[in-house]
């Protein structure tokens, strides 16, 4: 045989082979219910021809298939292989012992299949035979038991566990064995009766074993003890229900739960609970009012431990039974209501307002912590929260707005009561009604403030620790309420301009605060922080609290305490109105303050003439400007007097100043009538001729009440230097060459000085009565009369060389005040009087309604005016015939102007 025919016939060989595996893999597929054919098999391995990679890629693939099958029928072929031919097939059918195990041993595939590289080669295999068959050994077609008989005999298991667990028993055999068995139930259609028998069970224990003996106690028992044996009997019966549960698991996920129509295990059992024992008369209302009984002795506060656990436990009952709302929150708010009125009544009756109060907090705060601590739902919080609020405030608003109470409260300045009758207030909406009485303290106590005669001296201290708790009370306890900030400022605004002719304000209509204030911010600009200090110790509580305050912020910057200190009297003067009142007295100190050179602080001045420019307005400053402007030009002009009597060498021991001021700008002062002694007479002549030389057609009028002077003094004990004013100066210079033993009577000094009664004897006072009595005086006294006599005081001493004697002349006298204030009132009524002037003469005619109205908005910037007082003025000015009285067309009274 050739080369060729030897290749021909393994390639022939090759193909039967491959034939008699695709029929063979045929036979195997349809034993296993595959759908492909012979055809197909074929069409695959020919195509292993192709020389495409991707299609060599799939053939390769499935006849990889083909031959993992073709050994799987190979290994599965248990009769002995017999050759046909040169091929190898099998004649016995395939047998399958079900009951057998397999051969733990791999079947290999061919070697004669696998090329090299692993590739699978094509090969011819054909079947020489019939289809095999699949013989199955041990197969049975019948159950071994009967299935009515099985779930009788499970169910009888597990009857008898729940029975068990129905008296706390031990379990027959264990969970597994009962879970199981209910799982074979449910998977063999019997799930429906399971739940029949299951619930038919559990209403039984419930109504019968449960419910029974929890009404034998219920005669003789407490409501608080029958909710205990109910809570207990609940306990235990979701202890038992929890091990239903995890036996009846998969009949509740797996039935129970695709059944809507039916009841979960966990909810069957609660419902049950709820209808055979909760819902049963007795036991239902003991239970309610155990309870509420529990909730009232905590109130109370007789309730121990054990029981606030059994009120936490029972609430949760009542919660899990989905009863709480419908039946406990209903009891709870209305049996709760009847409590609150009660204690309202009883509180109200027996407490005064800071004790009541003290007590609403407390409630409200205790009853919310109750809540809380018990577990009671948001709904029964609100609800009580809101009947609390409106049985102890709402229903008792009469007893927490009662004027005269918060008046006490506000005296003693209690903020914390009074925060929290506030807060009470507020919740119910009501803070706004404090308005009143809030309105009412402010205007009564300002009001004796401003007019107590006995205190007037500390008039603008106490406003300003008046003002002050006012703020606080505003801050701290009404939290910056609007409306009352504004009743706050309003109030204050109305009794600091209200005023009455009384001595005070020596029968004219002026409001007294603005005179006070005037007199308070001189004493600060003259006294700085010692000012300040005294001022702060005179207020009642301020030598405890304000006074220590300020001792320990004494090393403060001085400038900046008197600033702090201004700025609070800064908001006093903003409430005044008749600021006309607080020029004028102003105007007169700080005249003083500049002449007698007694202002603490020139920085302290400019600040406080610049507060007022921005509050008042540059015309309110202008005359104060002015004053300040004539002192500098008043340096200037003694500067150039000395230089001229420098130049002319001429000579005095009497260092002479003088100040000349603008008439319009200060004060008026009355002329005194004194005798000047020669050498300051000639001194004078000398400065008013250098004056009038250099400044044509001006006129000089001295003030020698506004003088002062400072003597050189000597003593037996040491020479002093004293400064004195020019009355006090002239008294001494009398004494000039007098022994120490010889006395002087007051009616020779009066003869030599020239001056009145008032005058002398309160010089005569400040030099020999008081605290440097640089003259003794016969008889010894206080009081200086016209039978006194006086002389020099040679044991007069003192560790100071510089000694100052108070000034008579600069302590203000009740007949200054009272010709301030007349000058005040006259000023106002001539300012209003040209303001009708000025209107009448720009409409001709007017109505009086319409000129009242014109003439206040006029006058606005000096305070507010009466209309009384403008009806006087139009009065006059109609005496004078500058306006007459006129009609209108419609009747209306009117007024023309009279050119």
């Amino acid at each position: 045989m050739s080369l060729s025919d030897t290749n021909t016939s393994r390639f022939n060989e090759s193909q039967r082979g491959s034939a008699a595996c695709g029929d063979k893999q045929e036979t195997l597929l349809e034993l296993f219910g595959t759908s492909k054919t012979t055809a197909d098999a074929r069409s695959e391995a020919s195509d292993l021809q192709d020389s495409s990679p991707r299609k060599r890629m799939k053939h390769t693939h499935t006849l990889s298939s083909v031959d993992r099958s073709f050994r799987a029928t190979a290994a599965m072929n248990s009769s002995p292989p017999t050759s046909v031919g040169g091929t190898r097939v099998t004649n016995a059918p395939e047998v399958i012992d079900l009951t057998g195990s397999p051969s733990p041993a791999p079947s290999k595939p061919s070697p004669s299949r696998r090329g090299l590289g692993g590739s699978i080669r094509p090969t011819s295999f054909a079947p020489t035979g019939p289809p095999k068959k699949l013989l199955v050994k041990n197969l049975r077609t019948t159950p071994r038991t009967n299935p009515d008989q099985y779930q009788n005999h499970v169910w009888n298991q597990l009857d008898t566990a729940l029975s068990a667990i129905f008296t706390d028993e031990k379990l027959p055999c264990s969970l597994e064995e009962l879970y199981k068995g209910v799982e074979s139930l449910c998977k063999q259609d019997r799930a429906p009766a399971v739940y029949k028998k299951l619930r038919e069970k559990c209403k039984h224990n419930v109504s019968v074993q449960v419910l029974e003996p929890l009404l034998q106690q219920t005669s003789a028992s407490t409501p608080t003890e029958v909710l205990e044996s109910v809570q207990k009997a609940w306990l235990r019966w979701r202890a038992q229900l929890t091990t239903i549960r995890s036996i009846f698991y998969y009949l509740d996920r797996s039935y129970l739960l695709h059944t809507p129509t039916l009841e979960s295990i966990e909810e069957m059992g609660i419902n049950g609970f709820c209808i055979h024992v909760y819902a049963n008369s007795s036991l239902k209302k003991s239970v309610l009012q155990g309870a509420y009984d529990l909730v009232v002795a905590d109130r109370e506060g007789t309730l121990d431990e054990e029981h606030k656990t059994l009120l936490v436990d029972s609430i949760r009952m009542l919660y899990s039974l989905g009863i709480y709302t419908k039946d406990f929150a209903p009891k709870f708010i209305g049996d709760s209501q009847e409590y609150l009125l009660l204690w309202a009544r009883q509180k109200s009756a027996s407490l005064d307002l800071p004790g009541y109060v003290s007590e609403c907090h407390q409630f409200i705060k205790d009853e919310k912590s109750r809540c809380d601590r018990f577990h009671l739902d948001k709904t029964t919080r609100d609800t009580l929260e809101a009947n609390i609020e409106d049985t102890i405030v709402e229903r008792k608003k009469d007893v927490l707005l009662n004027s005269d109470r918060i008046f006490a409260l506000l005296d003693v300045h209690a903020l914390g009561h009074l925060d929290q009758l506030y807060e009470l207030l507020r919740r119910r909406g009501l803070s706004e009604q404090l308005k009143s009485s809030f309105e009412a303290y402010i205007l009564t106590k300002g009001a004796a403030i401003v007019f107590d005669e006995t205190r007037e001296h500390d008039m603008v201290s106490r406003l300003l620790d008046f003002k002050r708790e006012l703020d606080e009370v505003w801050t701290k306890c009404f939290q910056k309420h609007q409306s009352l900030g504004h009743t706050l400022r309003e109030s204050f605004e109305t009794f600091i301009n209200k005023s009455k002719r009384s001595n005070m304000t020596w029968g004219t209509d002026n409001p007294k605060p603005g005179e006070m204030i005037a007199k308070y911010v001189d004493a600060i600009l003259k006294g700085g922080t010692k000012a300040i200090a005294s001022a702060v110790a005179d207020t009642p509580g301020g030598k405890a609290g304000n006074l220590e305050e300020y001792d320990r912020d004494s090393s403060m910057d001085e400038e900046k305490e008197i600033s702090n200190q201004l700025d609070q009297v800064l908001e006093l003067f903003r409430f005044v109105h008749g600021k006309a009142v607080f020029e004028a007295f102003y105007k007169r100190d700080l005249a003083r303050r500049l002449l007698l050179g007694r202002s603490a602080s020139a920085d302290a001045e400019k600040m406080m003439l610049t507060r007022l420019k921005s509050e008042c307005g540059a015309g309110f400053t202008h005359n104060l400007e002015q004053m300040f402007k004539d002192m500098e030009m008043a340096r200037e002009e003694n500067v150039s007097y000395r230089s001229m009597r420098e130049e002319r060498q001429i000579t005095s021991s009497l260092d002479f100043n003088v100040n000349v001021l603008s008439a319009s700008a200060w004060p008026s002062y009355p002329d005194v009538a004194v005798e000047i002694p020669r050498v300051i007479q000639l001194a004078a002549t000398s400065f008013e001729a250098y004056y009038k030389n250099k400044h044509t057609g001006r006129r000089l009028a001295w003030k020698h009440g506004l003088a002062h002077c400072q003597l050189k003094a000597e003593f037996p004990k040491g020479n002093k230097e004293i400064v004195v004013s020019a009355f006090q100066a002239i008294v001494l210079l009398h004494f000039n060459g007098k022994d120490p033993s010889q006395s002087v009577s007051y009616n020779e000094i009066q003869a030599a000085s020239n001056l009145d009664d008032g005058e002398l004897k309160r010089t005569m006072q400040s030099l020999a009565c008081a605290k440097y009595r640089v003259l003794s005086k016969m008889p010894r006294g206080r009081e200086v009369n016209n039978s006194d006599t006086f002389s020099y005081n040679a044991n007069f001493s003192d560790a100071k060389y510089r000694i100052k004697i108070n000034q008579v002349q600069a302590k203000e006298t009740k007949q200054e005040n009272k010709e301030t204030h007349e000058r005040v009132a006259a000023d106002r009524n001539f300012e209003t009087q040209a303001a009708i002037v000025r209107i009448m003469k720009s409409r001709k005619t007017i109505t009086h309604v319409e000129l009242i109205s014109e003439v206040i908005v006029a006058t606005r910037s000096r305070g507010v005016l009466d209309p009384a007082d403008i009806k006087k003025n139009i009065e006059r000015l109609i005496e004078k015939d500058y306006m007459e009285r006129d009609e209108t067309k419609d009747g209306r009274n009117a007024y023309s102007y009279l050119a």
